[in-house]
């Protein structure tokens, strides 16, 4: 049988076939890769100012830009609100009792104004050129010279627990489905963004809401960013103050009914 073009001559050299081993890709990959990141790198340091950068500011505007179109949309719901329990409270077939009690549940759910004796908590960043003011602390980290999410819920769970009827923060009722949110150094609040300050106002027993706060581990902790760094606190008696009624949506998405 005659050889094939293929197939080796009798006596010669075997033919060695090239393959492309798994290892050899997987580090073409990963130098692929690095050069990537170093290219990325380099032109970041190059120049790129992620404080000035447009691509960032852009996306910053489009947020304080949705934060106003929520507020809008809310002020907007509130008016349809009010119009239509105008008109169910024409004649809408309940007793009195019937009235009471849901009157009494729409001011614990807190979508009703509320009146009555408040205090007010505001926190603030401290200054950027903060320095530790008691010997013995390290200087600042840039985290150390900003307020955080945990510093916000810390004073809402302690205003809570003081026995607290109603919480405002900023200019929002809180309700029991309102999560506090912090993005950086912005608060994001039921679609909303706000700067600090930070003003926390709560109605109920003045006495009763102070001594939570300083009962507080989390604000204790607080307090020591305040004296050492300058961290901004401070507790304000408000007098009569009347807290407007949640006017966001109130559906529940993921809790299932008490059986």
């Amino acid at each position: 049988m005659s050889n094939s073009a293929d197939s080796p001559q009798a006596g010669s050299s075997p033919v060695r076939t090239r393959r492309f081993r798994p290892v050899r890709i997987l580090t073409a990959a990963v130098f692929a890769l690095a050069g990537l990141i170093f290219f990325t790198s380099f032109n970041t340091a190059k120049g790129t100012n992620i404080r000035t950068d447009t691509s960032l500011l852009k996306l910053s505007d489009l947020i304080h830009e949705r934060s106003h179109k929520n507020g809008t949309l809310d002020e907007s719901n509130a008016a349809l609100r009010d119009d239509i329990e105008a008109l169910a409270g024409r004649d809408n077939g309940s007793t009195e009792a019937e009235a009471a009690e849901l009157a009494a549940l729409e001011k614990n759910a807190g979508t009703e104004e509320l009146k009555g004796e408040a205090l007010t908590v505001t926190l603030d960043d401290a200054p950027p050129d903060a320095t530790a003011k008691l010997p013995g602390y390290p200087e600042p980290q840039p985290d150390y010279l900003v307020i955080h999410q945990q510093d916000l819920q810390a004073v809402v769970n302690a205003l809570w627990q003081g026995g607290a009827e109603g919480i405002r923060v900023m200019d929002q009722r809180l309700i029991s489905t309102s999560a506090v949110r912090c993005v950086g150094n912005t608060l994001i609040l039921q679609g909303r963004v706000y700067s600090p300050p930070y003003k926390i106002t709560a109605i109920g027993d003045q006495e009763k809401l102070r001594k939570a706060l300083t009962a507080s581990p989390a604000i204790q902790n607080y307090m020591l960013y305040v004296n050492v760094y300058g961290l901004g606190w401070k507790v304000e008696d408000e007098g009569t103050v009347t807290l407007p009624g949640y006017t966001g949506t109130v559906d529940l998405h993921y809790a299932e009914p008490v059986e």
